[in-house]
């Protein structure tokens, strides 16, 4: 008989990643319900907000980088910040460009 493979649970289903859970916890209709107050779990769903907010390597201006957080949550003052102090986007007198390449993060996976 064949023992579960890390991952797998006990029937036979894949275990959710940490990420994946965090995804489903935060995120309705492809909107973000609420901005985790844990690091560590907003630090998951960052990357989500970059590659889907701003998929494209270029200058963004604030008032832009404002409506494209606006659809997903209404706190945008607090994703910006979040975005820069956890060096995913830069900020120069009030442009805004993705530190990383499109998908950097989206190939990680989460070994937890």
């Amino acid at each position: 008989m064949r023992e579960p493979r890390t991952g797998d649970a006990a029937d036979g289903r894949r275990r959710l990643t940490e990420r994946e859970k965090v995804v489903r916890a935060f995120f309705r209709d492809d909107r973000l319900v609420s901005i985790p107050a844990k690091p560590r779990k907003r630090d998951l769903l960052l990357p989500i907000v970059l590659d889907r907010c701003f998929p494209e390597d270029r200058d963004y201006e604030e008032k832009e980088v404002n409506m494209r957080l606006a659809l997903l949550h209404p706190d945008v003052a607090a994703l910006r910040r979040y975005l820069v102090d956890g060096l995913l986007m830069t900020r120069q007198a009030g442009i805004y460009r993705r530190a990383r390449p499109p998908g950097s993060d989206s190939v990680k996976r989460d070994t937890a």
